[in-house]
């Protein structure tokens, strides 16, 4: 192979070669996913990280998702504004913006990375113009409308959540939360209607847009990246031009894909390609006072990029760095889909068989009567036809519930959460049902022991609901029983046996719940007949 080979093979292998922005975007959206299992299993993480923020556009419903999406975290705090603010979320996102500002979009966002992707498919490019920069500003209004507003006026008035962005816009939810779930959980299809098809228009004409133009989402769409932009003029992080070198020729500024009108204003994603456009080697990513990326021509200017000194000690430090970073990478892999080990010491709480508590011999001896007159010989399960293994939970009242106590009553078994507004609308009808055969049912609702946007105990005290609710324990207790997920609302239901006859992801009504009583008490009359 002569020289000019060895040349040709180099330049391919650079060319095809990922940089560091594009291995920190892999990274980062494998980081924010690291609970790989879930795409196989359908389910989507419980776990604590879910109450952490992360910095990009990540769906929370995503199977894969180990923490929580800022943006619909910022919509369910203002829909719970008149309980309480949402500091914590608010917290966040302005430590995010201070810190980082719109290098976020550039970096850390793995929607972001798909839209770039997208866009490297050979078809004619919609260039900048002045459209594209006045539809720029949209993502202002939709962040004024769909992030606050909405969100905070249905909280007020209806004192529900409404993350109108996710419900009716965010293509991520839809790619990654109902698209990355469907195909392990082949009855949610059944469950799919108007807002999900039409969000999935909306998913396709923006994946279309991105194939045209550069970052259609993030430019025109994204109010997370609004949000991000407010901060780009302070943020610690970020690109920095040498006002000593720069000549204002422009060329930063022409070759942008985005709509910026300098460099480091709102629009800038801080992706730092303009750094090799300039020729005066005046643009660089800045950390404050320290630089992380310098300009290539600076190695043209000062010796030590030849090995020895700062470039040399920035390249030891970089390579710990992603030690480090890879380090925590695995152990988040591992972390998060290792299975989990069942301790028999924490299992006190569920059973296999109805054993029902007691107080005083009395009270044991009529709950074995009833258990004698309503036996069940169905085998132990959350499938209907089998009878619900035994849980104790607390409630938020300090009583107990226990399932073997309700044997003889139709029982009906809730799994709702504060930031599901389909689970809030549902709770006035068990409530109802519960009042209308008080002395023959039984009902629970349970709060899942996902992170909660509002104080589940309080909410149930403020509306003034009549049956009794608990919050599941973080080793999914009650959820582990009923083969409850992260998918909301359930409801299970149970005949007089403890048979469970009806366990559904999926909303109620009146009328539903009605019918399900009367086939639970019908279901043991006949059998006895």
């Amino acid at each position: 192979m002569n020289d000019k080979d060895n040349m040709n093979t180099s330049s391919r292998r650079q060319r095809f070669r990922p940089g560091t922005r594009r291995l920190i975007q892999l990274y980062s959206a494998l980081l924010y996913n690291a609970h790989l299992r879930g795409f196989l299993e359908g389910t989507i993480s419980t776990s604590e990280t879910k109450a952490v923020c992360v910095p990009g556009l990540n769906c929370y419903s995503c199977p894969g998702a180990v923490g929580a999406c800022p943006l619909g975290s910022l919509q369910n705090a203002m829909a719970s504004s008149g309980h309480r603010a949402g500091w914590y979320v608010i917290g966040i996102l302005l430590l995010y913006g201070v810190i980082l500002g719109r290098t976020v979009c550039g970096w850390l966002c793995p929607f972001g990375l798909i839209q770039e992707l997208l866009h490297k498919i050979p078809v004619p490019k919609i260039p900048r113009s002045r459209i594209t920069r006045a539809l720029s500003w949209l993502k202002y209004a939709i962040l004024a409308v769909f992030v606050i507003a909405v969100p905070l006026w249905y909280g007020i008035t209806h004192d529900m959540p409404l993350p109108a962005f996710c419900k009716y816009i965010c293509p991520a939810g839809t790619f990654e939360g109902a698209m990355g779930l469907l195909p392990a959980n082949p009855s949610f299809y059944g469950m799919l209607g108007l807002i999900f098809t039409r969000k999935f228009v909306i998913m396709t004409v923006i994946a279309l847009l991105c194939i045209f133009c550069y970052r259609s989402f993030c430019r025109f769409l994204c109010p997370l990246g609004a949000i991000y932009g407010l901060f780009n003029r302070f943020n610690v992080i970020g690109v920095r031009v040498d006002t000593g070198l720069c000549n204002h020729c422009g060329a930063c500024v022409r070759s942008c894909e985005m709509d910026v009108r300098c460099v480091g204003d709102h629009e800038c994603i801080q992706c730092g390609k303009c750094m090799d456009i300039c020729r005066q080697g005046a643009i660089s990513i800045k950390a404050g006072s320290f630089t992380l990326k310098a300009p290539v021509r600076d190695c043209d200017r000062n010796s030590d990029c030849k090995g020895t000194g700062t470039q040399a000690k920035w390249r030891k430090t970089r390579r710990i760095l992603w030690g480090i970073a890879l380090a925590a990478l695995a152990f988040a892999l591992v972390r998060f889909n290792l299975p989990k080990q069942n301790n028999p010491a924490e299992k006190t709480s569920v059973g296999t068989v109805f054993i029902p508590a007691t107080e005083d011999e009395t009270t044991e001896n009529e709950s074995a009567a009833v258990q004698d007159n309503f036996e069940s010989t169905a085998s132990v399960g959350n499938e209907p036809g089998q009878q619900l293994p035994d849980f104790t939970i607390t409630c938020y009242d300090g009583s107990d519930f226990h399932l073997a106590d309700t044997r003889g009553k139709v029982t009906f078994i809730n799994l709702w959460a504060t930031c599901c507004a389909p689970c809030v609308k549902e709770l006035p009808y068990f409530s109802d049902l519960y009042q209308k055969y008080e002395g023959d049912i039984a009902v629970l609702a349970v709060h899942s022991s996902l992170v909660a946007k509002d104080d589940p105990e309080e909410f149930t005290a403020d509306n003034g609901y009549a049956m009794p609710f608990a919050t599941d324990t973080k080793e999914n207790t009650v959820f582990e029983a009923v083969g409850g997920g992260s998918t909301l609302p359930q409801t299970i239901v149970l005949n007089r046996r403890g048979e469970v006859i009806y366990n559904e992801v999926k909303s109620v009504t009146p009328e539903m719940l009605e019918s399900l009583y009367q086939e639970a008490s019908q279901s043991v009359t006949a059998a006895k007949q």
